[in-house]
């Protein structure tokens, strides 16, 4: 009888820890420190991997660390006035350290570009890079895959969720937006002074 108490006990503290593997597994917080405050993202592995992965290698490399967001958009200033709302943010030279990563579509993930998702920037489809990220400020599903937003149909990867901190990311899409374009498709979207993020960290 001992025995078998023993054995159960020991079997129980087993399925706790692979219990909490498999959390540690699924999901990440990661907490941004910026000028304004701070931004809590909770990381998305068993829906979008790819992206972060290549998320936490800035993290945990300390890529991120004195660089910030640099880019805002409101209603009044997206071109193709679809009332489009977000911050987009990363590496200031905009510099990727890493290779592109495969695109994980909304479709694929099941997630969404809802009010702060975090997803990844790109051009083409295959070309996103965790070296430049946005956060959805509000409902803009027309990121998503059969958006609206680019002729290709593919929409943008969303891999986290703001879970604190949107009050942060809004000061930040409120801030003065005078930096020089060269591109008419982002015009009057640049901040002139970046938020800088102080440090990235797992939580």
């Amino acid at each position: 009888m001992k025995n078998a108490n023993i054995l159960k006990t020991v079997f129980l503290a087993f399925m706790v820890s692979v219990v909490s593997a498999c959390a540690d597994k699924d999901t990440s917080i990661v907490v941004l420190e910026t000028d304004l405050g701070q931004i809590d993202i909770k990381l998305f592995h068993d829906k979008a991997p790819l992206s972060v992965n290549d998320f936490l290698y800035y993290v945990d490399n300390q890529l991120y660390d004195a660089q910030g967001f640099y880019r805002a958009v409101r209603p009044e200033t997206d071109p193709l006035n679809m009332g489009m709302e977000i911050i987009q943010g990363g590496r200031l030279d905009l510099e990727r350290i890493t290779a592109s990563i495969d695109h994980e579509t909304t479709q694929m993930s099941g997630l969404s570009h809802i009010d702060g998702a975090v997803s990844m920037a790109r051009d083409g489809p295959g070309t996103g890079s965790a070296a430049y990220f946005f956060i959805s400020i509000g409902d803009n599903t027309f990121l998503d895959f059969a958006g609206e937003r680019n002729p290709d149909g593919q929409g943008y990867a969303v891999f986290g969720q703001v879970i604190k901190g949107m009050d942060v990311v809004r000061a930040v899409q409120a801030r003065e937006t005078k930096g020089s374009s060269d591109s008419a498709v982002t015009e009057g979207q640049y901040l002139s002074e970046p938020v800088i993020i102080k440090k990235a960290r797992r939580k």
